[in-house]
């Protein structure tokens, strides 16, 4: 019997130790796995790759602010700089916020609403509708804090809590 028991204890601690090997700890869960699907069936991917776009964009205007002078073969490598793998650490680091504020079942529920033909329709216009209004939305930007209404109130609160005073050099003090 005793032999049987140290038998019978072995084979437990091997079946614990493959099981353990075959599902490490960092595997993704079938929540997270959920998680990645919903942020693809309802467009947030997408969403998240005009992120990408729109720093590319953001970083190639202040490059061709201090080089306007920039050959070809600059840009190509300079579109790779944020690819597949800076990518997937986004999405590693988003999986995580939508783990703490839903349930696994609304996620699953997400998952079904979203992969209605209505939907469909919605998240390949989401892109489209989002870069547009995203672009209007700078324009409004920029017009309004170039605007002299609005560079005149910011010039009054300046002055009213006394800004140039606060933040003269040390030895101006």
């Amino acid at each position: 019997m005793r032999c049987d028991r140290k038998m019978i204890s072995a084979i437990v601690l091997l079946v614990l130790l493959f099981l353990t090997a075959a599902n490490p700890v960092f595997s993704e869960t079938s929540k997270e796995k959920d998680i990645r699907r919903l942020l693809k069936v309802s467009g947030i991917l997408d969403q998240l790759t005009y992120m990408q776009e729109t720093l590319l964009n953001n970083i190639s205007m202040m490059v061709t602010g201090s080089f306007p002078d920039v050959p070809d073969a600059f840009w190509e490598e300079f579109n790779k700089l944020v690819g597949k793998k800076e990518m997937d650490d986004l999405i590693g680091r988003v999986i995580p916020v939508y783990d703490k504020h839903m349930p696994h079942q609304t996620v699953k529920k997400l998952i079904t609403m979203f992969e209605t033909p209505f939907w469909n329709d919605w998240k390949k216009k989401m892109p489209i509708i989002s870069r547009e209004a995203g672009l209007i939305g700078s324009e409004w930007g920029r017009e309004h804090t170039q605007s002299e209404e609005f560079n005149a109130k910011l010039d009054d609160l300046i002055e009213k809590y006394e800004l140039k005073k606060l933040n003269l050099p040390v030895e101006n003090k």
